[in-house]
């Protein structure tokens, strides 16, 4: 849940990706990150809210609004870059008809291969030791 009155969004992500870590990095160093609540979705340790079981916060991307409500997917993606002033354009883009079903296709088609691209990505992140 969110930590306090000023937290617009609590998005979940599954902190034992390497891939996932690298997104929500880039996300929480960005302008307008300090509205959002960063949990680590791996971590057992951390509430998650009763409507959110932990399976499926680490077989997918969700953010709570500050009403509350989860959404998932695509429409996650859209909460965060709608409170990012630099990503606002995403979040615009999202709201153009049709738009958030094709990214929400584009996620689902994304989904079956993160674990491998997980993998490559950790692997080439990795600093080389010589």
């Amino acid at each position: 849940m969110p930590k306090d009155n000023a937290t617009a969004l609590t998005v979940y992500y599954d902190g034992a990706c390497p891939l996932c870590r690298a997104e929500i990095s880039h996300y929480a160093r960005c302008d307008g990150a300090d509205g959002i609540d960063f949990v680590d979705a791996a971590d057992p340790d951390q509430p998650l809210g009763r409507d959110l079981e932990r399976n499926a916060a680490l077989g997918r991307f969700h953010v709570r609004r500050a009403d509350g409500r989860l959404v998932s997917g695509a429409q996650g993606f859209a909460a965060i870059w709608s409170v990012l002033p630099r990503w606002r354009w995403m979040a615009r883009l999202s709201r153009v008809p049709g738009a958030l079903w094709v990214m929400e296709i584009a996620y689902r088609a994304f989904l079956p291969v993160r674990p491998a691209l997980s993998r490559l990505f950790g692997r080439l992140s990795r600093p080389s030791h010589k």
